[in-house]
């Protein structure tokens, strides 16, 4: 008869233990953590990206309303803005809501009309481009954020 050896299992019960982790709230709050990176670095390209009023001096006219509006008009950094951003999950799908309230924000991003309807000032699609920006790199950096998160777990 064949002598089969003995067997140590304790590694098998780390692995096991080091999956339920990775199962639990731990994958929910990774999820969270990349969706708000990525909600920050949209933020700080769309910013970048939006056009600030030019207006003379003596006419009491500040510019960069429609700038601040992209972080609720307070004074703090786009990564800082993000991280207080709720994220909601539906089925698989984490969305941040990222909108400008200012009034006139979507004539710029789309363009308009002018006053008497003589012409047509462009668009600047500021969040449009930046958002085709940030999607084409968003898999590099989800696969970079999920490969020193499982780096980190499987140490």
């Amino acid at each position: 008869m064949t002598k089969w050896g003995s067997c140590d299992f304790k590694q098998l019960e780390d692995l096991q233990r080091k999956l339920e982790k990775l199962q639990k709230k731990e994958l929910k709050q990774f999820c969270e953590a990349v969706s708000k990176e990525l909600a920050a670095r949209l933020l700080a390209k769309v910013i970048k990206r939006t056009p600030v009023g030019q207006y003379p001096s003596g006419s009491g006219k500040v510019g960069g309303t429609l700038r601040r509006g992209w972080t609720g008009q307070k004074q703090q950094s786009a990564a800082a803005y993000a991280q207080a951003l709720p994220v909601t999950m539906a089925g698989n799908t984490y969305t941040i809501e990222i909108i400008n309230p200012v009034e006139y924000a979507s004539f710029v991003e789309y363009g308009h009309r002018t006053r008497g309807g003589g012409g047509w000032v462009e668009g600047r699609f500021m969040l449009t481009k930046s958002e085709m920006e940030v999607e084409g790199q968003a898999q590099k950096i989800i696969e970079k954020k999920l490969m020193q998160y499982l780096g980190d777990i499987f140490e």
